[in-house]
This record gives C-alpha cells, sequence and structure tokens, in this order.
C-alpha cells in the first residue's frame, strides 16, 4: 500500500482508534496504555467528559470569527487564564511554537522600546539541548544536529548557554541581552531537571541585569509536574509564561503567552496576529482547563503519583537495568543502563506490553502519562518496563 504521508515521523507500529482516560484502542482491537500523553497535551486524559461537554457545547454555536471580530469565549478565556497565572495579559494562539515565537517577538520589541537596545541588535540567551519548536527560527538556535540540519540559514540574535549553570546565564548576559529563554525542565532532552535553586538564581540574575525570565512551560506546566507551572516549585515568577499542549485538553491546538502590560502591551494592532488564535472553540476548552485547575486536584493526583512512580523507577535502577530515573510529578526520564539498547527498541518491546512511551534521543525512555492515571495502571506500566529492559538488556548480551 503506497503512503502518502510526508517521513518526518517514524511512529511506533500501531494505529490508533479510540482512547478513553489513560487507555488508547488500536484498528486490530488490541488497548494499550498511554504513557506519552502526546508530549503531556493529554494531561487529562482522552476524551475527558468535562472538557468534550466544553467543546460540544461550543460546537453548537460558533467555532471562529478571526481576530477581525470579537467572540463572547475569547475575553473570559483571556481574563480566567490571566488570574490563574497571576499575570495582566494573555496572547492566544495555537501551537507552542507560535506562542514561543510570539514571547520572542515581544521580548524583542520590549527590549528596543523599554530596555533601549539598538534597533536590530537585541539577543535572547537560550540553554543548549533545548526544545521550544520546529520554525526555522526556532531550530536556529537548538544544538540537535537533526533539527537543524539542511535548514539554514538562520535567524541571529541567540546566545547558548548550559542548561542548569546560573552563572554561564550571569556571564553571558550584555547591555544587548533582553530576555532568558529557559524550559525549567527540559522535556525533549529526557526530563532532565535543572539543580535545586536554579530557578531562583535566574529569577534574581535577571532581575538584577534588566531583562525578561521567559519560562517555557508548554510540556512542564498546568500540573505535570505537581504544582500548577514547574516554576511554582521555586516560587518564581517568570515574566513571561509561554503555554500550550494541555492548554487545549487534547481536544483542539491551544496556546498562549502570558505576561504583564509592560510587555505585551508593546504588540499593537497589525503587529501580530493569527486567524485561529482566540478562537471560540479553543477558548470554550481553554475555559474548562483552567477551571478544572483551579481545584488543585490535578496537581495533588500528579505529586502523589509521581512519588510513587519515581520509589518504583528507583527499584529499577537499582536492579542495574537503568543507570539512572529522574521524575519530576508525574514526569519522568529513564535512562538506560546498557549503551548498546537503545531506548527505541524498549519502546517497541513496551508497546508489545501494551504499554506506549516514546525514546528520548537515543538511550532515554521518557513516561508521561495522563494525569487521571490509576495507582495500578502506573504500576502496571512500570513493570512491564522494568521486564523491557531485562530482555533488551540480556538480547544485547546474547547478541
Amino acid at each position: 500500500m503506497t503512503c502518502h504521508t510526508a517521513p518526518n515521523y517514524a511512529p511506533l507500529d500501531v494505529t490508533i482508534v479510540d482512547g478513553d482516560g489513560a487507555w488508547v484502542t488500536d484498528d486490530r482491537g488490541r488497548r494499550y496504555l498511554d504513557c506519552l500523553a502526546a508530549y503531556s497535551a493529554l494531561n487529562f486524559g482522552h476524551r475527558h467528559p468535562r472538557l468534550v461537554g466544553a467543546a460540544r457545547a461550543q460546537l453548537d454555536h460558533l467555532t471562529l470569527t478571526s481576530r477581525a471580530f470579537g467572540n463572547d469565549q475569547l475575553e473570559p478565556f483571556c481574563t480566567e487564564l490571566a488570574e490563574l497565572c497571576g499575570m495582566d495579559l494573555v496572547l492566544p494562539m495555537n501551537t507552542g511554537a507560535e506562542a514561543v515565537e510570539t514571547a520572542i517577538k515581544a521580548a524583542r520589541r520590549w527590549g528596543y522600546e523599554v530596555k533601549g537596545v539598538p534597533n536590530e541588535r537585541a539577543e535572547i540567551i537560550v540553554c543548549a539541548d533545548n526544545f521550544h519548536g520546529r520554525t526555522t527560527t526556532i531550530v536556529g538556535f537548538s544544538t540537535d544536529p537533526s533539527a537543524r540540519d539542511g535548514f539554514g540559514p538562520f535567524t541571529p540574535g541567540f546566545v547558548v548557554v548550559p542548561f542548569g549553570d546560573a552563572t554561564a546565564l550571569r556571564d553571558a548576559i550584555t547591555e544587548n541581552t533582553v530576555a532568558f529563554l529557559v524550559e525549567p525542565v527540559q522535556g525533549e532532552a529526557g526530563v532532565i531537571v535543572p539543580p535545586a535553586g536554579y530557578l531562583t538564581d535566574v529569577r534574581r540574575i535577571c532581575r538584577d541585569a534588566g531583562i525578561l525570565m521567559i519560562a517555557d512551560e508548554i510540556q512542564s506546566g498546568l500540573a505535570r509536574t505537581g504544582r500548577t507551572f514547574a516554576c511554582d516549585h521555586e516560587d518564581v515568577r517568570p515574566d513571561v509564561l509561554i503555554l500550550g499542549k494541555a492548554l487545549g485538553g487534547g481536544i483542539v491546538p491551544v496556546s498562549a503567552v502570558v505576561a504583564d502590560h509592560d510587555v505585551l502591551g508593546r504588540l499593537t494592532a497589525g503587529s501580530h496576529g493569527s486567524t485561529f488564535g482566540g478562537n471560540p472553540l479553543a477558548c470554550a476548552v481553554g475555559r474548562e482547563v483552567v477551571a478544572m485547575l483551579r481545584t488543585g486536584e490535578y496537581q495533588e493526583r500528579a505529586a502523589r503519583l509521581g512519588r510513587r512512580m519515581h520509589d518504583a523507577l528507583s527499584a529499577v535502577v537499582a536492579h542495574g537495568d537503568a543507570r539512572s530515573a529522574r521524575a519530576h510529578g508525574l514526569w519522568a526520564g529513564v535512562d538506560l543502563g546498557d549503551p548498546a539498547v537503545p531506548a527505541r527498541r524498549v519502546c517497541e518491546l513496551l508497546l508489545e506490553r501494551g504499554v506506549l512511551a516514546k525514546d528520548a534521543h537515543e538511550h532515554t525512555v521518557r513516561l508521561a502519562p495522563p494525569l487521571v492515571i490509576s495507582e495500578r495502571d502506573l504500576d502496571f506500566a512500570v513493570s512491564q518496563l522494568a521486564d523491557a529492559l531485562a530482555v533488551a538488556t540480556r538480547a544485547t548480551a546474547v547478541a
């Protein structure tokens, strides 16, 4: 059979046709426990009834107007999200990459108009091993060759420093620096958690230097790490929050940049926009996501189940088939113990055992199950990972 899908992905050999909560079903009727949750876009699981209900109700009224006109869901969504974040303004977009691009534009304009950086000289500091999206601007400051190769020339104005090194950040700041863009936890890199106190140091350095701290919480935010935002673990309030993925409830693409008037107020009519950004269907779903987060239920579940997962993964590491495991809330990266075992192979073995997971680079398996997962299902996932690791390791030893 001829395939007409462009080959920019290499998915596992499964075709999913149905989903409910933490479980999905393929086209042959086999069920799998979803431990990727669409890179945290499905924090609330597949087809959560509250989110599906909000979408269905809005479908009966209005789906799109463009921003040439107002709609009755836009301002309530922006107000409720701004209150959740403790900031003034929300600029809704669609995808995470769009939101990152929006934050870059806002930071540069702020730098020129507020900080007084000479025109065309603004610099933004970023971290090595970052992942902020796939646009040409964003991959231009990636350190991953697979993201960059063959896509240049790239946009100038970015300086790369090591992740987790506050001293390197401080030393990289110049009179033309306008912002520091950082993932509080690096997801695509393998759920890399920075040293304790790093975000606090970053906040202080940015404030002292008069530059913006921009936190990309597209994957780490909205309860994934056990707090509403990963920055909350150190009581840090960035100048700019970038949100996405789970903000759309796994139903529609929704992203947003959230900041105070001083930053987002610099984007005047005509200077930025999106036909679908802030559409009423997306806003209705996003409003329900915000309402669900207000209760603290999902943050508590992620923290509690995350501790359980971390303890179980620590036992796997102690057994010797994994070299290390990092967990932050219900989000983990497991580094394989045998360098000859590719993480992709472990994910294939997990697929055979009814668990969906994804490799991060060559030797890390990441786990990000929906926050609605049960304790029993979480234990099942870790036990199957332990078995898959053992099988892969034995096979490599025999070979």
